[in-house]
């Protein structure tokens, strides 16, 4: 039987360098977790700018509301003191050579003898106020609030009147 001896690599060189296998791995694993933080962070920065968006739509929808109270009762249901249709922008106060934002589309609504929930005898004194708004985000999604309210025909908007005309 012959024997050949096989030159081998000396153990200690061996230890020095990575292998093909092990420099794909943690690239590998460096993708990965580059692509998770950036996926977190679009999220994140997404999910606050749709709350911005939700929170202007809240500010247009009280302004409306706000602004309810001050009618008497037949300025709010007999006169065109109150308008349909509005446009509002997300951000009103720009510059001229600054863009406004996103344009929110509104109604207001005003309805006489609404339909109540338990029904009551006063409802023929009542009207329901419905404010809605209506946008398209930056992505193309269209999103819709509503806010109702109720004003009664001796409610406080005769008190105020009442004390401001003596």
């Amino acid at each position: 039987m012959k024997f050949t001896q096989v030159a081998r690599r000396n153990p200690r060189l061996r230890k020095l360098a990575y292998t093909l296998v092990e420099v794909v791995i943690c690239v590998a694993l460096i993708v990965i977790c580059f692509v998770s933080l950036y996926g977190g962070m679009s999220t994140g920065f997404a999910l606050t700018q749709g709350s911005r968006e939700n929170l202007r739509a809240t500010q247009i929808m009280l302004e409306y509301m706000v602004g309810i109270r001050l009618y008497n009762w037949d300025q709010l249901v007999a006169s065109y003191w109150i308008p349909v249709y509005f446009t509002n922008w997300y951000y009103p106060f720009a510059a001229s050579n600054e863009s406004q934002g996103i344009p929110y589309y509104g109604t207001v609504m005003v309805s006489t003898n609404p339909t109540m929930t338990p029904t009551a005898a006063y409802s023929t004194n009542m009207a329901a106020v419905v404010v809605t708004v209506n946008w398209t985000n930056f992505n193309g999604s269209p999103h819709t609030r509503q806010m109702t309210t109720y004003v009664a025909r001796n409610g406080m908007q005769n008190y105020v009147f009442a004390s401001t005309n003596n």
